[in-house]
């Protein structure tokens, strides 16, 4: 009798993985637009897309469905397995599907979260690459990053031709790495000769996630786009507030050849075989969370179907998936998936639910719940959500991604195939071209539910900085928890008339947006009592275990 797996790396190393070139193929790549990582890894040359869209008999353009979720739990509900498990269920309905996910960081996977592969037989493979260095993306960035931090102290310390302020230097160190010790420290260069200058300046390190220079990379067209966007960075500030760039420091060009290969999608497979695209892993709070533009807009040349997540809820990943990602890349989705759980709603309540339904809505789009069933969950709490989303014309089917692989989603994906039947008649939340506050306060009191918005004295400044070197048109990413619709973590179900209180802002001018700060958001997370790397080794075969 076989045994069936119980943990997700034991389905992975059970998985009967196909040569790359067999998936490639089965999606209408040819090998002379691969770049090999081994037997089961590629990088798809940036070449096959330019080719894909310059081809004015090729008119495909594929459906594009989102998934995100309710409020979640500190542990996440389950997206990346849903999203994956409705891939092979298209599959298994004979549409070409991919599933477009972010690359995992080192941070979690050794933290408290683990990989974010997906789970059980829904999960991307190879996932001990994926979940580890996989093609070296994100030690590219990390490595971009870090010869920014490294050029704008060499020009100060060869005499600060740009009178730039150390005391308003904002570009930090980047490690893809859990390590709060490296939050704060304190750099110092000493004068060794009568053309130094001796400057010291207090700093620090971000997980690499954080790094503008991901959100570039995932928000990129091309090369050129990706050169001219990372020129655009600011560093730091002269004391008339003028921002001083990366170009300005002459680090653009250097850098692009650093994520050259970094910007080229990265095509695996899931356990039942069906093609993913994993590329680009930016943070959720402070960036989009979502895969790159590059890899969407290909996958949607090759497929019937495309299903791509974002991180957190509608109201984080959800909203910056659709007002800062798709105005980057002018794409239009057509349903969105809201993964529930049960036990979320222990936490939230059903007016959490619904809250999220109605946000979705918002974009003028068509909306199913997956409710993530664990085993533990009873038929009555499952009937429970199915009928109070009756009550809201919305369907909600229990989804076994988990167990079943493709066969987990029947319902959700006979569902999604009637609603992505008609055309989208997806739009924007705001206006772009609306004053800075202007938007902040319509994400806030649409999607959030607050009555006032609240700008300290930090925030305001920020805000005339941003206004008066001419970023006031650039899109918002909201930065604030993610364990509520406020801006309070201990705030929860569907809380209104609340007060948000901005913070701080910061411009992003590479990305493209303005990140408004609600709230202490943590770039650099630290590592738990018990992190993760402690069940984490080799066997005797030179086998991992204890991977998430």
């Amino acid at each position: 009798m076989t045994k069936i797996p119980n943990s997700n790396l034991e389905y992975a190393q059970t998985a009967q993985l196909k040569n790359i070139d067999e998936i490639a193929s089965s999606i209408g790549i040819d090998k002379s637009h691969l770049k090999y990582y081994g037997n089961y890894i590629a990088k798809v040359s940036l070449n096959l897309l330019k080719e894909l869209e310059g081809n004015t008999k090729q008119k495909k353009q594929g459906k594009l469905i989102l998934v995100t979720a309710m409020t979640p739990t500190s542990a996440g509900e389950g997206k990346s397995t849903t999203s994956v498990g409705l891939a092979e269920s298209f599959a298994r309905l004979g549409k070409k599907a991919i599933v477009c996910l972010r690359e995992p960081s080192l941070g979690p996977v050794f933290g408290i979260k683990g990989g974010a592969t997906g789970g059980g037989c829904a999960q991307v493979l190879p996932m001990e690459e994926i979940n580890l260095h996989f093609t070296g993306d994100i030690h590219a960035v990390t490595a971009a990053h870090n010869l920014l931090a490294a050029m704008l102290d060499n020009h100060l310390y060869h005499g600060n031709r740009l009178k730039i302020d150390t005391g308003k230097i904002v570009w930090k160190r980047a490690l893809d790495m859990n390590d709060r010790a490296l939050r704060n420290i304190l750099i110092e260069n000493k004068k060794i000769n009568k053309n130094s200058k001796t400057y010291s300046c207090l700093t620090g390190f971000e997980i690499t996630a954080a790094s503008e220079a991901m959100a570039v990379l995932a928000l990129s067209k091309d090369l050129a786009d990706l050169k001219n966007r990372l020129g655009k960075i600011i560093v730091a500030y002269t004391k008339n507030n003028k921002p001083i760039t990366a170009n300005m420091l002459k680090a653009e060009g250097a850098m692009a050849v650093l994520l050259k290969d970094a910007l080229m999608p990265n095509l695996v497979q899931t356990y039942e075989n069906t093609p993913a695209v994993v590329h680009c892993g930016p943070f959720g709070n402070i960036a989009p969370g979502c895969s790159s533009v590059v890899a969407t807009k290909l996958a949607l040349k090759l497929a019937d179907i495309v299903i791509t997540e974002a991180g957190f809820a509608t109201e984080l990943g959800g909203e910056k998936f659709f007002d800062i990602k798709c105005r980057a890349g002018d794409l239009k989705p057509d349903a969105v998936v809201i993964v529930a759980t049960v036990k979320a709603l222990k936490i939230h309540g059903l007016e959490n639910l619904g809250k999220h339904i109605e946000n979705i809505e918002k974009f003028k789009l068509p909306v199913v719940v997956a409710i993530n069933r664990f085993k533990e969950d009873s038929n009555s709490e499952l009937k429970k959500i199915m009928d109070y989303c009756a009550a809201k014309n919305i369907d909600a089917i229990v989804s076994e991604s988990w167990y079943k692989c493709g066969f987990g989603n029947i319902g959700v994906d006979r569902i999604l195939l009637k609603l992505i039947s008609n055309t989208s008649k997806f739009n924007y939340l705001y206006n772009p071209n609306s004053p800075i506050k202007k938007k902040i306060e319509i994400i806030a009191k649409e999607l959030y539910g607050a009555k006032l918005v609240r700008y300290t004295k930090q925030a305001n400044a920020a805000i005339k900085i941003a206004e008066r070197n001419g970023y006031s048109k650039l899109p918002i990413c909201m930065a604030k928890t993610q364990l509520s619709l406020s801006d309070n973590p201990k705030l929860r179900g569907a809380p209104k008339n609340f007060t948000l209180t901005v913070t701080n802002a910061k411009i992003a001018a590479g990305a493209g947006f303005i990140v408004a700060y609600c709230g202490s958001i943590m770039t650099m997370p630290g590592l738990p009592e018990k992190p993760a790397a402690e069940k984490i080794t080799l066997n005797k075969k030179g086998e991992i275990e204890g991977l998430f």
